[in-house]
């Protein structure tokens, strides 16, 4: 890829900022913090200016850094829960909340996070289930566990409805 430094870290941004941040929010439950988490994942990019084989590796890594980041920030702010869990506005916060229906959208939000995260990963990034392994340091059969415990309560939440 020719171009400078500067050109590479535009594309990447480009390429990638709202997927992160819609894998950010759903570990973060806000915008602002969300926002934060892409932020130092884009800082950690800039700053080891890693080399990757190609555009799928650099992907993961991308998403491995900025689920590491929510991480730590929630660890971090663990004292600091302004909101509790049960008064977040689910709609504004889900991570496609705009593209789904509500409902669908409020059942995944009350998904547990491990959860969560694989489904938005899996089913609405186009992820691998290997590549969901790799991202969130986990086996790919605990992903499929994970994965399979999501649609049964999915399934429930919506009324029994196929998803």
């Amino acid at each position: 890829m020719g171009g400078s430094h500067t050109d590479v870290i535009e594309n990447a941004y480009h390429e990638y900022a709202d997927m992160l941040y819609r894998i950010a929010l759903t570990y973060m439950h806000n915008r602002e913090d969300a926002e934060d988490a892409v932020h130092d994942a884009f800082v950690t990019y800039i700053e080891k200016a890693p080399r990757f084989s190609d555009d799928t590796h650099e992907r993961a890594w991308m998403v491995r850094v900025t689920i590491n980041k929510c991480l730590d920030a929630k660890r971090r702010h663990k004292m600091r829960q302004y909101t509790p869990l049960e008064d977040v506005d689910v709609q504004s916060t889900a991570a496609v909340g705009d593209e789904l229906p509500s409902e669908l959208s409020d059942a995944l939000g009350r998904l547990p996070d491990k959860l969560r995260i694989v489904t938005i990963l899996h089913y609405f990034e186009g992820f691998s289930v290997r590549e969901v392994a790799a991202m969130t340091s986990t086996t790919a059969s605990a992903v499929k566990m994970r994965l399979s415990r999501a649609r049964e309560m999915l399934k429930e939440a919506l009324g029994g409805e196929a998803i």
